[in-house]
């Protein structure tokens, strides 16, 4: 943006140049077509006089006027399209940048919004993990009651000694397996006995 305002800049200067070259050029074809006006006067009113000397020499002074004239004119015809040529190349560059600048603001707007999906797709991870954390609290806490019910079943029998350290699962599966073993084989003796 500050290279297109600098290019702006020098764009805005070399047309105010250009406009004071061609101001200059207007003036002065104004003032050559005034010397010719002048000359064409002389030439006709010299045209009457006998002295052909002064005649001539004036025509000579004029010719070499109207002669500076035109090449001061030439150089400023040269410095004018010197001056289009330069603010057509400064346009050239002031389009570029601009387009430039167009592509990049159209990828920032890009990475913008996938900053933005990727920040909402986040925020539902962090909801469906927050959700998540809920249900595993909820299953957990309601295993640790199942659990010390079946430890408080299985080692709250008579005859049973309630644990003093904290049990593995699988000394609990044990213990469980033990007393359902015991208990079929209580109901297997009793059937034999004909008790029911």
């Amino acid at each position: 943006a500050g290279a297109i305002s600098s290019l702006q800049r020098q764009l805005e200067i070399q047309e105010s140049q250009l406009r004071r070259i061609k101001s200059e050029k207007e003036t002065l074809e104004k003032k050559l077509r005034e010397r010719e006006n002048q000359l064409q006067a002389m030439t006709t009113k010299f045209c009457s006089l006998r002295d052909e000397r002064k005649h001539e020499e004036l025509m000579a002074m004029l010719e070499r006027d109207n002669c500076s004239l035109r090449e001061l004119v030439t150089e400023q015809e040269s410095k004018l399209a010197e001056q289009s040529e330069l603010i057509a190349e400064l346009q050239g560059t002031v389009s570029q940048l601009q387009a430039e600048v167009l592509s990049i603001r159209n990828h920032i707007q890009k990475q913008e919004r996938a900053q933005e999906a990727l920040q909402s797709q986040a925020e539902e991870l962090r909801h469906k993990e927050l959700q998540s954390r809920v249900v595993l609290e909820c299953l957990t806490s309601r295993f640790e009651r199942y659990r010390s019910k079946v430890i408080q079943a299985t080692f709250g029998m008579a005859g049973s000694k309630m644990p003093q350290a904290e049990l593995l699962d699988e000394e609990v599966l044990e213990a469980l397996q033990k007393v359902i073993n015991e208990r079929v084989e209580l109901h297997q003796l009793l059937k034999q006995k004909g008790i029911k």
